[in-house]
This record gives C-alpha cells, sequence and structure tokens, in this order.
C-alpha cells in the first residue's frame, strides 16, 4: 500500500507557526496602509461620509422644523 505523504509529518501546519504567519501579514498590511497613507494615498471610508451626509441634513431638517 502507497501512501499520499510522507510518514509522521501532518498536512497541516503547526498552529504556533500558523499564527506568527497571520501575525506578519497583519504587521506587513498595516505598514503599507502607514506608507500609503504618507504619501497621500488615503481615502475617507464610504460610511463616514455617509454618516456626514446624514448629521448635515438633519442638522438643517431641525432648524427648519424646530424654529
Amino acid at each position: 500500500m502507497t501512501t499520499s505523504g510522507p510518514s509522521g509529518r501532518s498536512e497541516r501546519p503547526e498552529r504556533g507557526t500558523e499564527r506568527q504567519n497571520w501575525i506578519e501579514r497583519r504587521r506587513e498590511k498595516i505598514r503599507a496602509e502607514v506608507d500609503r497613507n504618507r504619501r497621500g494615498e488615503y481615502t475617507v471610508p464610504t460610511w463616514v461620509l455617509a454618516l456626514a451626509l446624514v448629521l448635515i441634513v438633519g442638522g438643517w431638517l431641525a432648524l427648519i422644523f424646530l424654529a
């Protein structure tokens, strides 16, 4: 009978290695974002813009109806 993998080794990476790889990927993403922001390539999230619009329109409506 033949086996599909080397004996004694699991196909899944160890939990510590997997966590370390996740941390390194996360750090690299953060570094890339900081670099983009320093170059001036940052953008405001859409939900922040929508919230600002709702607050401005709500303020005007409150001013009109409550005055």
